[in-house]
């Protein structure tokens, strides 16, 4: 692409940064773990392509979010998955581009000592979207079925009713008119094991090491089973469970974003055209001098 004007050139070089820098996974990574990490995937997306798709993607999630906006409608996008398997980048790439007026993340703490007395559902509830919004949770009340289950936070009983309970309410918020779409995020033993290593070794990421994600390593078969029953109980025809493979993470997003786009029956819609209007300009309008101690110190 040929730009002539040096002010836009600018500004897409700056653009070009952001992505650079959001892709900066491995910055403090040890050697000898990097080294690793690029012998077992000896296949790696070229970063030339996994761009040219990622912001060809990203152009189509505008246009999805500008039909839902424009028709009010209402959407809630799942993200559960191990340890680790990619949902929060899948997320932020989904999101990069979008107005957060529209598109939001809900990612919730643990319930409180009140939340916990409440009907299981019922702090999700007021994080559903409204018309014209979409709603991505990381992690959801799926909680429930895999780290509460495992974990000992809920009784066998509450995962039993959770069970019971979860499919209806499903196809109530189905029914009630959101588009319900639920993604589950799958990552090999060996895999985890590699992405804990580079946490632990990379201290932009050790934040992401929490002891919940460490036991997962500890109970990956006890994980593996509450899985299975989880889809075997809620995968139903109003929302369906769609795996994406997540060892190869650009291909991941690549392709979650993708299928996404295929769930939800977008089209264009109208768009005013936009005028830059002149700027006014006032002649007995004088400019105040404000103090120096106002500005942020301009250190670079």
């Amino acid at each position: 692409m040929n730009v002539e004007n040096p002010w836009l050139r600018a500004e897409l070089d700056n653009t070009l940064d952001e992505d650079i820098e959001i892709e900066l996974e491995d910055a403090a990574l040890s050697e000898e773990i990097g080294r690793i990490y690029r012998e077992t995937h000896p296949e790696q997306l070229d970063r030339r392509t996994y761009f040219y798709e990622l912001l060809r993607l990203q152009a189509e999630l505008i246009k999805l979010q500008d039909w839902v906006s424009y028709h009010k409608e209402k959407v809630v996008v799942i993200f559960e998955g191990r340890d680790s398997a990619g949902k929060g980048g899948a997320i932020k790439r989904i999101t990069q581009r979008l107005n957060p007026r529209v598109c939001r993340v809900v990612a919730l703490p643990a319930p409180s000592d009140r939340e916990k007395t409440q009907w299981y559902f019922q702090r999700y509830v007021p994080h559903l979207p409204a018309g014209g919004e979409i709603v991505l949770f990381d992690r959801s009340w799926y909680n429930r079925a895999g780290v509460e289950r495992v974990m000992g936070f809920a009784t066998e009983d509450e995962v039993q009713q959770f069970f019971d309970d979860v499919p209806e309410f499903e196809r109530m918020l189905v029914r009630s008119g959101i588009r319900l779409v639920k993604y589950w995020f799958s990552v090999t033993d060996e895999e985890q094991q590699m992405r804990f290593l580079m946490r632990i070794h990379d201290p932009l990421k050790q934040w992401k090491l929490s002891p919940m994600d460490l036991q997962s390593r500890v109970r990956w078969e006890d994980y593996t089973k509450a899985k299975e029953e989880m889809f075997e109980r809620t995968n139903i025809p109003e929302a369906q469970w769609y795996i994406v493979p997540g060892n190869d993470k650009k291909r991941a997003r690549l392709n979650c974003i993708s299928h996404l786009l295929t769930q939800i029956p977008y089209e264009p819609v109208p768009h005013e055209e936009v005028h830059l209007p002149d700027r006014v300009f006032n002649p007995d309008y004088e400019r105040d001098v404000l103090p120096r101690d106002l500005y942020v110190p301009q250190i670079y």
